[in-house]
Parts: structure tokens; C-alpha cells; sequence
């Protein structure tokens, strides 16, 4: 019969020496493989006192953005809940009033704005889809939690510090962000 692939190897039948029958090359050479990694530098690191660098493509925890001004990007347009696939985004839209024109930019402004993080699968289509820059995805983790109810996250969990009042967790918040622009 004819093999299909070119790895084919015969099987070896002839009878095992005596020094084969010990295993003692074989044994010599596993304690070889052990004695090599047992001298390598580890891969395992200490997480809180040190963290790993991460991937520039990583995709973490979303973050609603301000302006320069402090005031909140999204208009409610629901583009990000519509690109959302997992469904995961629920938004409602209100009307600014005059008093609140330093808050919001945009006569329209996001009321209401979740994000189920049990549902986010972290694809990054809601930070694509949103044409004012108002949601990205941070470099921070989502926190572990043991209740299904923390993992929704309202409008004021996910904002961005204001610029204007707090400058220095603002740009911690932005991250690498910050050094690209």
C-alpha cells in the first residue's frame, strides 16, 4: 500500500540491547531536559508587586471620554450599541438644557448608559463604530467579582476623570493614550 504523506517512518523490530532495556540514555537525557530548565530565568512573575507588559493591541475595560472642556463626548447616537455583536450596550438619549452646556457637547447627550460586561466579548467594534471619540477600550482589567449584578457598569463607573478638576488621574486614565496624541 501505497502512503499518502512523505512522513511515513519504518518501525524499527529488532530486539532491545541490554543497555537499552535499562533506559538509562533515556533517563539521562530527560534529567538533561530538567537540568536545562531548571536554570532558565522563570516566566512566572509576582502580580501585584509586578505586571507583565501587555500586547499595544490589548483590549481591556471601556472608558467613556471627555473633552479638553471636561465635558462628556457621547451624543447617544446608539452607533456603538448597534456594532455592539454580544448586544451587550443599552443606552437612552435626553435633550441638554441650557443650564447644562458645560457638561455635554452635543444637544443630545447619553441619560442612560450601560455595559454588561458578562456580555462583552471585548472586540472593540463599539470603540470603531463611535464617530466622537466618546468610548474606548482602556488598559485596565475588568475586576473579578463574585456578584452578576457588578458587572454592569452605568455611565459614572465607566467615565473618564474630568481634565479640568482632576489632571492627573485624567491622564492616568488615558494611559498610552496620552503619549500617542
Amino acid at each position: 500500500m501505497e502512503a499518502l504523506t512523505n512522513r511515513s517512518k519504518a518501525v524499527d523490530r529488532r530486539p532491545m540491547s541490554v543497555w537499552e532495556k535499562a533506559y538509562l540514555p533515556e533517563i539521562a537525557k530527560g534529567m538533561g531536559v530538567t537540568l536545562k530548565h531548571f536554570f532558565k530565568k522563570k516566566p512566572t512573575i509576582s502580580f501585584p508587586e509586578e505586571t507583565r507588559p501587555f500586547s499595544p493591541v490589548f483590549r481591556g475595560l471601556q472608558v467613556l471620554n471627555r473633552d479638553e472642556k471636561g465635558r462628556e463626548r457621547c451624543t447617544a447616537c446608539g452607533l456603538c450599541a448597534v456594532a455592539c455583536p454580544a448586544e451587550a450596550i443599552t443606552m437612552e438619549a435626553a435633550e441638554r438644557k441650557q443650564e447644562e452646556q458645560h457638561l455635554y457637547r452635543e444637544e443630545k447627550y447619553a441619560a442612560r448608559y450601560e455595559i454588561n460586561m458578562l456580555r462583552c466579548i471585548f472586540c472593540g467594534l463599539c470603540e470603531e463604530a463611535c464617530p466622537k471619540d466618546a468610548i474606548y477600550l482602556s488598559e485596565t482589567f475588568t475586576p473579578a467579582n463574585y456578584k452578576r449584578e457588578s458587572f454592569i457598569y452605568s455611565k459614572q463607573d465607566l467615565l473618564i476623570p474630568d481634565p479640568v478638576t482632576e489632571p492627573e488621574l485624567y491622564k492616568k486614565a488615558l494611559g498610552d493614550r496620552a503619549k500617542k496624541s
